[in-house]
Parts: C-alpha cells; structure tokens; sequence
C-alpha cells in the first residue's frame, strides 16, 4: 500500500511562495491501476518526484508499505560514470538481488552489446533508455510508477517494454501519470485530474479523460 495524506508541495518563487500540490490524499493498493491526467505546468511532475520519495512533501504524510519502483524510462538512479553492467550490480545490490541474475537480465534485455561494458556517460539517449528500461524490469516491484515513457526505442523494442509491463502489472500496483489516453485507458481501471493542486477522482477512466479533455 502507498498512502498520502494531506501532502502539500510548495516553492518558494520570486513572486511568494507556490503552493503546487494542496492537501493530496490517495491510497494506492496492490492491484490498483490509478491514471492521473492534467495540463503541463499542473504539478505532475512534482507529484511523480513526491511520490518516488525524491522529494518530501512540504506537509503532510507519506506511508509506504509497498516496494514502489522509479518512474520507469525517467533516468533515476542511473550513475553515469559506471558502466551498464556495473550500474545493474548496484541495483541488485541496492535490492538484494542476485547479482549475475541481474546483471544477465539487464544485459540481454538492453541489447547493448559492447557497450554494455562502457560508462553510461558516453550513451546516446537511446541506449541510456533502454537501459534504464532493463534496470527497471530487472526488479520486481510491488508497484510500477510510469511517468509517460513507458516504453522506448524502435517499435520492435518498445513492443518488447510494453509486453514485459503488461505481465508485471497483473499482480503489480500502477500509478500512470501520462498524456498518452490511450495508455491510460489500456492499463488503468480509475482515473484522477489533477487540477490546482488537487486530485479529482473517478472510477470511470473515460469520465476522467472527458474531465480532463475539458480543462
């Protein structure tokens, strides 16, 4: 289970300070596939932050009984100075998993070839996506955070992302924040807006997308 109660997020701008996030409460339980929606500029990316422990909430309350993941394809927890193969020793380290188990996942799954043995800094953006995809399989979350990218590459490794994801999410919690409907309507049974700060909820994802279409 994942919980926020009340949680706020504020800034401090030139102007005053910014209350992005205003007294957010969702619970999140295993099997709950929750899409949230809403215009950039709306916070979502501050909420994703929040929500992967990132960043903590200004007030309010964050209680985490689940394993959850790092926005899948976002980039997080990459170092760039390590190589692909010695970045998936660190996660298996990091989660108490096998580390050649992992370390063979992520290397067949990445199809980086050499340059799996090469520090990531010299990646192109492709190849740093596609390993940050495998790192994020390579661990079975109780929970899969997606911030848009939920898949990446060409169509044939993409396709290869989305059936993994698909399999995962059966006994798994999701939390989708994307602009992609149609994402959301495939892999989400409820759905929030997010609009001033707030969650709006609906159990219908089709009513969630017409609210979130009419802002």
């Amino acid at each position: 289970m994942l919980e926020l109660r009340n949680v706020w997020k504020s800034f401090e701008q030139r102007q005053g300070r910014k209350d992005v996030l205003r007294g957010i409460n969702v619970r999140v339980n295993r099997g709950d596939h929750l899409g949230i929606l809403g215009r950039n500029g709306a916070g979502k990316s501050t909420l994703v932050r929040v929500l992967a422990g990132v960043e903590a909430p200004t007030r309010g309350s964050i209680r985490r009984e689940m394993l959850i993941s790092w926005p899948l394809g976002g980039g997080y927890g990459i170092q760039s100075s390590l190589t692909g193969r010695n970045n998936s020793r660190f996660i298996a380290r990091l989660y108490g998993l096998s580390l050649s188990q992992t370390e063979a996942f992520v290397e067949d799954f990445s199809e980086l070839g050499r340059y799996f043995d090469e520090p990531v800094k010299h990646y192109s953006s492709g190849m740093r996506s596609r390993l940050m995809m495998a790192l994020s399989f390579a661990v079975d979350f109780d929970g899969y955070l997606v911030d848009e990218a939920l898949s990446t590459g060409d169509a044939r490794f993409a396709n290869k992302c989305l059936s993994v994801f698909e399999e995962r999410r059966q006994n798994a919690a999701v939390i989708m924040i994307s602009h992609n409907l149609n994402h959301v309507r495939r892999y989400c049974r409820t759905a929030a807006v997010l609009r001033n700060g707030m969650l709006e909820f609906y159990e219908d994802v089709d009513e969630a997308i017409a609210a979130y279409q009419g802002l």
